[in-house]
């Protein structure tokens, strides 16, 4: 647990730098959209002002404390060989060692407060990550969906964030190690095993019991929607498909490109709460209790 302790030890002593940077909006793209009478603002985050945004982040966190999360990564490109103790293993395996082979590209954060809403300024968030199409690996397929999407892969070469640098801001950021914050995700596997892998800038623990102690200590609150539509009255309705896929049979409104993360991670935040509503509103205390104590303590739930 040396990892660990160093990460509380990181919190405990993590430098004014980023509370200190100003909350003006510079050198970045912003997305704008409308969410209703909300104007939604995708911020495309790049190396030139990871800092400044993740001290924002910061100042929100505390009325603002559900963290929608979503990645966006090159694909899929090997499949573990050899023999297995379960298909839960075989499942774990296969993220370990892909997560292990291959660089994040995208991870989106919507920070929303207890009724689902964002903040006044409509924020969100996608950190674009240095990917380079000629050393690092990839799925043709995957590189080729996000093309479509409006990634910009010879900016991520040029611009994108290192992940040592967005390890190192994440961990001292305020959303980790910490049971006020809540995160919401949707078949969350790969990616918790990238956020991992960018706070420890190394390899996926080799056991899935190793990897879900990590994830206890580093993410103590978290959901996962897959797990939400398991649950009776949710489950009965046969919502199924991805992330799109189920936001569509509920109605939810998209903000943004699919295949970002930002806008993935919006969609996230949205679909959660408009499940909380449609299908938990009479006994969310009973099933909030379940489906956090599933993501968090059964084998291959986040897979």
């Amino acid at each position: 647990m040396e990892f660990l302790n160093g990460i509380r030890y990181s919190l405990q002593n993590s430098t004014q730098r980023l509370t200190q940077l100003n909350r003006f909006d510079r050198h970045f793209r912003l997305h704008s959209l409308m969410s209703g009478n909300q104007e939604v603002r995708i911020h495309d985050v790049w190396n030139s002002n990871v800092e400044e945004e993740f001290a924002k982040m910061r100042t929100l966190i505390e009325d603002y404390p559900f963290v929608a999360m979503d990645t966006e990564f090159p694909g899929v490109v090997a499949t573990p060989l050899g023999t297995f103790k379960s298909k839960e293993d075989f499942n774990y395996q296969q993220v370990s060692c892909n997560v292990n082979m291959l660089k994040l590209i995208q991870v989106g954060f919507a920070l929303v407060d207890e009724k689902g809403e964002l903040p006044p300024t409509g924020d969100v968030w996608q950190f674009n990550f240095h990917f380079s199409l000629t050393d690092d690996m990839y799925s043709q397929e995957s590189v080729e969906m996000l093309r479509a999407a409006g990634i910009d892969f010879n900016r991520l070469q040029n611009e994108g964030i290192s992940m040592d640098i967005f390890g190192e801001l994440l961990t001292t950021s305020g959303l980790i190690v910490d049971d006020r914050i809540t995160w919401l995700t949707f078949s969350s596997g790969y990616d918790f095993g990238y956020l991992l892998k960018s706070i420890t800038l190394g390899e996926l623990p080799k056991e899935e019991s190793q990897f879900f102690q990590f994830h206890r200590a580093l993410f103590p609150r978290c959901y996962d929607i897959k797990l939400m539509l398991r649950m009776p009255g949710a489950f009965n309705t046969k919502l199924k498909g991805g992330l799109q896929e189920v936001a569509d049979q509920l109605d939810v409104k998209r903000h943004g490109m699919r295949h970002q993360a930002g806008s993935d991670a919006l969609l996230t935040a949205k679909t959660f709460f408009k499940i909380k509503q449609q299908f938990f509103s009479d006994n969310w205390d009973k099933v909030s209790i379940a489906t956090l104590l599933s993501v968090m303590e059964a084998k291959n739930q986040l897979i």
